[in-house]
């Protein structure tokens, strides 16, 4: 049965959808904010967040990008209240499935959560357990975290995770910009050929010691860009966070990732 969490600080409307969902073979919890919802995730697996952007004191698009970074949980936006459409937009650039203003019908909402799950269901990288490791630096596919040796995790938007396991599939090839607006391109977002440079500039920001003089994202001039690092790939079972970003680069069964 698949587990579908909601967050929102509205105890009826929390109730109603529960109540619902519980009826068309969903197991569902409810949760008023994130310090509860992280409590649920860390305990139990879910398939599907339903979260109101509007949690009082809270940043509900802070809570999408650590939704989207840490766990890659498909996440259905709901919101009692007139938006901006760039707010809209930044809700779906940040990882967001669908986004359904309320009042909505109980019906259709249900048809958009289970839309949702068949795309993950669908999606060849929902069970992708690929581990890359590089430089001192360990990426997770299914967990979509991002580790270094010295600094620990550092966050990325979908845009840039989608650009970096694009460069880490491709090593030391010459990849364009149209191969890297393909790879990296999140649904929903409108993207031109230069929005490719400005993703590899705040992915240099993040992985090079000295993004001016770039050691692993390389310029291609008059073709692309170039990884230039050798890259590791390892299937991971999720066991251990850090541990296979120490281990020595021969051992097979390294793997970082809880």
């Amino acid at each position: 049965m698949k587990h579908i969490l909601i967050v929102d600080n509205d105890a009826a409307m929390r109730h109603l959808i529960v109540e619902y969902l519980n009826l068309h073979a969903f197991r569902s919890t409810a949760v008023s904010n994130s310090r509860q919802l992280n409590r649920v995730l860390a305990c139990e697996p879910v398939d599907l967040v339903v979260l109101d952007l509007n949690l009082g004191h809270e940043d509900g698009l802070e809570i999408i990008r650590d939704l989207t970074t840490k766990w890659g949980i498909p996440i259905i936006v709901i919101s009692g209240d007139r938006l901006e459409e760039a707010e809209k937009v930044i809700a779906l650039e940040l990882g967001a499935t669908d986004f359904v203003p309320k009042p909505f019908g109980m019906p259709e909402f249900l048809a958009r959560i289970r839309a949702a799950m068949r795309r993950r269901t669908l999606s060849p990288g929902a069970k992708d357990r690929r581990c890359f490791y590089f430089s001192g630096w360990a990426l997770s596919l299914r967990q979509r975290r991002l580790m270094c040796k010295t600094r620990g995790e550092v966050k990325l938007t979908p845009g840039e995770f989608n650009l970096l396991v694009a460069f880490l599939e491709e090593p030391r090839d010459v990849l364009t910009r149209e191969q890297l607006l393909r790879a990296s391109r999140v649904r929903g977002e409108e993207v031109y050929d230069r929005s490719v440079d400005v993703l590899v500039l705040r992915l240099r920001r993040k992985l090079e010691e000295d993004p001016a003089n770039p050691r692993l994202i390389k310029t291609a001039r008059g073709a692309g860009y170039v990884f230039e690092a050798d890259v590791d790939i390892h299937y991971g079972d999720n066991r251990s966070l850090n541990r296979g970003l120490y281990e020595d680069s021969s051992r097979s069964s390294r793997d970082p990732f809880i």
